[in-house]
């Protein structure tokens, strides 16, 4: 006998109750009807003439949304009658410029894009997702407590996402079985639609950035820009032997010779001594927790809250911890992927390079198959083979701000691997550029809340 499974409802399909096609008709039948009043109570009186743009303005706006779709919520309905209230007081007092402005905002107002709500209670979830994913080093960052996430029909596959500005950006790929992702991406995206969204993607994989530019029910074609590359190890096959791993090799021999030492442990497994000691590394070199990133790094640093994480940790010859390396994996542990390094500045020469090849060898002496070491972004204009005049023009500019600096160590380091590097891109609307730039770059670099886990919706 079959046994029906009821889904909990998610926050976002709660928040859109408030959202329905009833509530939408309602709250523009009362506008347009507040609308009207003003404007014949205006008339009346003899002094309509000024209200005129204003009420064009805040009519196309409302055009503009329906246009676009957007839902009117309750909330949206009540703050545009107050802005119409607001303008008909002013009016009534003399304040015309204050009715202007009141009445003109009102449009706008009543089609604010509706936003995404965190969803951390999914996370158990999305990592079980996480783990059946194959062959994205992205994946695990899928758990970052700050996104959103849409499921196909059977909960077997599902988009990480956040919203702003109207803008849907969607977190590299999906996660979970495959041969969904092409209809889950359809499905997406006329669930955007119906929400008055516009679909931007932040480093999808080249196969889903296919998808996304070939188009399909339900979603039209988007244009996509390299961003960079995924490094990964594959561990198979990796060795030191050879002259060119020389440097990575001197500089494994280095942090030994110094009496450097590691330790590989699971996040949650950290004795409350310890985390303390990383924590102390982490607030002496960059000020705070870690709280940015959206596709590339997770928050909630060394609190155990997501599962998989793994840590390897450098000691120098007292035995106090020097650096760190933070771990996400997938695919049942088979696949790591950097998420954030530290190092203490009394780290001895080479202590990063040890930490990588100590876990390198790790995955593959437990049956893994990759190791990610880093996203390098533009490398045709960062790494070390761009060498056209115009590579090295813009990256004599780039050199004026301190992040290039530290993108061009970044290049260093990851040359010592010679690992395999697939691409990232970015897709979106000309159109809409600028919305859809603005809120990738904000999302990815703006730290954020962090967000508990919550109650779990595994069954």
């Amino acid at each position: 006998m079959s046994r029906r499974i009821e889904m909990p409802m998610t926050t976002l399909q709660s928040a859109a109750s408030s959202a329905a096609p009833g509530v939408r008709r309602a709250g523009l039948r009362l506008y347009l009807l507040a609308m009207i009043v003003f404007e014949v109570a205006a008339y009346r009186s003899g002094r309509s003439t000024v209200l005129i743009v204003a009420l064009a303005v805040a009519i196309a706006f409302v055009a503009r949304g329906v246009w676009l779709r957007r839902p009117v919520t309750r909330v949206h309905a009540a703050a545009a009658l107050l802005c119409l209230l607001v303008a008909g007081l002013a009016y009534a007092w003399g304040h015309s410029h204050v009715a202007f402005v009141a009445i003109a905002v009102s449009g706008p107002v009543l089609v604010l894009p509706v936003g995404s709500r965190p969803e951390p209670e999914e996370a158990a979830w999305i990592a079980s997702l996480v783990q059946e994913s194959r062959g994205d080093p992205l994946a695990p960052f899928a758990l970052n407590s700050s996104k959103s996430y849409f499921y196909n029909a059977g909960r077997t596959a599902a988009i990480g996402y956040r919203t702003r500005a109207g803008i849907a950006v969607v977190s590299g790929d999906p996660v979970g079985h495959p041969p969904a992702f092409g209809g889950l991406l359809s499905d997406f995206a006329r669930f955007a639609s119906d929400r008055g969204w516009r679909v931007a993607v932040l480093a999808a994989s080249e196969n889903t950035a296919r998808l996304w530019r070939s188009g399909g029910p339900g979603r039209t074609p988007m244009r996509s820009v390299c961003i960079g590359c995924d490094v990964v190890v594959d561990v198979g096959h990796f060795s030191l032997v050879g002259r060119r791993f020389r440097n990575l090799r001197q500089a494994v021999h280095r942090s030994r010779n110094a009496g450097v030492t590691t330790e590989i442990v699971a996040e949650r497994d950290l004795s409350s001594e310890v985390r303390n000691q990383l924590l102390d590394i982490v607030a002496h070199t960059r000020s705070g927790h870690q709280r940015r990133g959206f596709s590339m790094i997770l928050d909630h640093l060394l609190d155990g809250t997501y599962p998989g994480m793994m840590l390897v940790i450098a000691r120098d010859r007292d035995m106090q911890p020097v650096g760190f390396q933070r771990y996400a994996t997938a695919r049942h542990g088979e696949e790591w992927s950097l998420d954030v390094p530290w190092r203490s500045p009394r780290a001895p020469n080479g202590t990063d390079e040890r930490m990588a090849v100590d876990v390198i060898d790790h995955v593959r002496e437990t049956g893994g198959t990759s190791v990610s070491l880093a996203f390098a972004p533009f490398p045709d204009l960062l790494g070390p083979n761009g060498t056209a005049r115009w590579q090295s023009a813009v990256r004599m500019a780039l050199r004026l701000g301190n992040s290039v600096i530290a993108l061009e160590s970044l290049y260093r380091y990851l040359d010592k691997f010679h690992a395999g590097a697939d691409r990232r891109f970015v897709l979106f609307k000309l159109r809409y550029l600028v919305p859809a730039a603005w809120a990738m770059l904000t999302f990815e670099f703006v730290p954020h809340r962090e967000y508990g886990a919550g109650r779990s919706t595994r069954p």
